[in-house]
């Protein structure tokens, strides 16, 4: 089958996922990153079957993320904020350690994207995706200026795509 027929046969369907904010400080009052990737989403014509705050705590994520990864509900996981180099930021070795399937594309484009934003600061950013227990799996930054960009330059693009590849 050709990209094209791809394309065509993936335009119907629809994502259901789970948003995960990851801070020691934000409420659902707060939580801009979290509120812009459910509107991106649904603006999309994808659902938000799960979303929730969590402290940056390793083991409550890895708990959150082993429930969802076994949700038949969910097809994909998107969690923003943990992913810089601070004492705190425990993100990135969760998210990895349960991705059977990296895409190393996700956080190298994701950094370039970022460094014609924000310059140098771009390094910084340890984004990661991949496939987890056939469900797609994104850990982006916390600020609200990178899960738009990391949502509409490449995760909505080629989120239907993906799934579909997922689904054969």
């Amino acid at each position: 089958m050709a990209y094209d027929a791809h394309t065509s046969a993936a335009k119907s369907i629809s994502a259901r996922c789970a948003v995960i904010t990851l801070s020691d400080t934000r409420s659902q009052q707060t939580d801009s990153s979290g509120r812009r990737i459910r509107e991106l989403l649904t603006a999309d014509g994808h659902s938000v079957a799960h979303s929730e705050i969590l402290p940056d705590d390793p083991v409550k994520l890895a708990d959150a993320l082993d429930q969802l990864l076994h949700d038949p509900d969910v097809d994909v996981i998107l969690t923003n904020g943990g992913t810089g180099v601070s004492r705190r930021d425990s993100t990135i070795a969760v998210v990895e350690s349960r991705l059977t399937l990296p895409l190393p594309g996700f956080g190298e484009l994701f950094r370039m994207l970022s460094w014609n934003e924000i310059g140098s600061g771009a390094m910084l950013s340890r984004a990661v995706g991949g496939v987890a227990r056939d469900k797609l799996l994104f850990a982006m930054p916390g600020s609200t200026k990178a899960v738009e960009l990391a949502m509409t330059k490449l995760i909505l693009p080629e989120l239907r795509h993906l799934l579909f590849e997922l689904r054969k």
